[in-house]
């Protein structure tokens, strides 16, 4: 029967089988987050209970500190009570799997130990952020790697290219958290630009001034991401033209009559776009995880800013839904790759026997 579906529907069952290896993934990854929590120093019930002995002990006379002394004591008496209400007092799997279920069954992402807001709230009112600002640094970078890659592949050996591949290979190379740090140091010094990368108003005061206000708000740390996505992807389209120039087929067009427009780009640059779609979720990947850095610094509020506050709290139910709802992103962009390349490429035939 497995065989009789795979050898009818190739593609969909390459399909069904990359989600639930993405689901295996998924459940793995959350195991280990609640393990690499568990093995941090404290948890958040500390944190809590610390902040509230410090509160108490800023009295200065002596019956306020015997005041303090049996609040501290009482505080003691209440700390089982509070990882028990909490669920912290059950070994990290049992909380896990406690998730997990009510994930699955409910819907329910949890409440934020910190804010006691819902994470499904939290978590919805900082995906769009992150996600508009990657899926415009991967539009960018896409567009100008290709417009690039394809001309400094005709320009091949001249002052031009290598004076381009070079700059492309530093940014490529540059660290990103020194670029953002340097990047914020001009703001700060020439006053052009703001140093946080996020308007102070919101949408719905304004909607054409936010556009532009955000824009602005946001040209640094886009400059950043597009400069260290772009060195990588247009050298390896460039390089791809390049080996495609050079194959017999090229020199069979040519000899052919084929204008050289429609060879480069009916032809050479067609076959570009398989090391480009198997990159792209690598690249989208990355684009997700600096973006955490970006948004640290430039205080943009979006899912990597929130991860970070949510991690340096303790607050597991927080880290866990915006850990797994980037990597559930991250894989489907993978499996939306391969299901591209099949695509684009007509030899590649997923599941059909050899």
């Amino acid at each position: 029967m497995k065989n009789k579906l795979r050898e009818k529907f190739p593609l969909a069952y390459f399909i069904a089988s990359r989600f639930v290896t993405m689901i295996v993934l998924l459940f793995l990854l959350g195991f280990a987050l609640f393990g690499l929590m568990e093995l941090a120093p404290g948890d958040i019930v500390d944190q809590m209970m610390t902040q509230q002995i410090m509160a108490s002990a800023s009295g200065g006379t002596k019956s306020q500190n015997n005041a303090t002394g049996q609040e501290n004591i009482f505080n003691e008496e209440q700390y089982s009570k509070l990882r028990e209400e909490l669920g912290l007092d059950k070994p990290f799997y049992v909380q896990y799997f406690k998730w997990l279920k009510r994930v699955i069954v409910d819907h329910d992402l949890g409440t934020s130990l910190i804010s006691r807001a819902p994470v499904k709230f939290l978590l919805f009112s900082r995906i769009g952020n992150t996600l508009v600002l990657n899926l415009i640094s991967l539009v960018l970078i896409t567009l100008f790697s290709f417009l690039l890659g394809v001309y400094f592949s005709s320009k091949a050996g001249t002052k031009l290219d290598v004076g381009v591949t070079f700059f492309a290979l530093f940014f490529h190379a540059f660290p990103g958290m020194l670029l953002l740090i340097l990047m914020q140091l001009l703001a700060s010094l020439t006053g052009i630009f703001p140093v946080t990368a996020y308007p102070s108003f919101p949408f719905s005061a304004s909607p054409v001034k936010f556009t532009f206000s955000y824009m602005h708000h946001i040209f640094l740390p886009l400059l950043c991401s597009f400069l260290g996505g772009f060195g990588g992807t247009m050298r390896t389209i460039r390089a791809t033209m390049l080996d495609q120039l050079g194959m017999p087929y090229i020199f069979a067009l040519r000899a052919r009559g084929i204008s050289e427009k429609k060879v480069y780009l009916n032809h050479a640059f067609r076959n570009t776009l398989n090391p480009y779609i198997t990159g792209s979720a690598n690249l989208l990947a990355s684009l997700f995880g600096g973006s955490m850095i970006m948004e640290i610094i430039f205080a943009y509020p979006g899912v990597g800013r929130l991860t970070y506050e949510a991690v340096m709290q303790q607050d597991i139910n927080l880290v866990l839904a915006t850990n797994m709802f980037i990597s559930a992103l991250v894989l489907i962009g993978m499996v939306i790759s391969d299901i591209l390349l099949a695509v684009v490429d007509p030899r590649i035939r997923y599941g059909a026997d050899k």
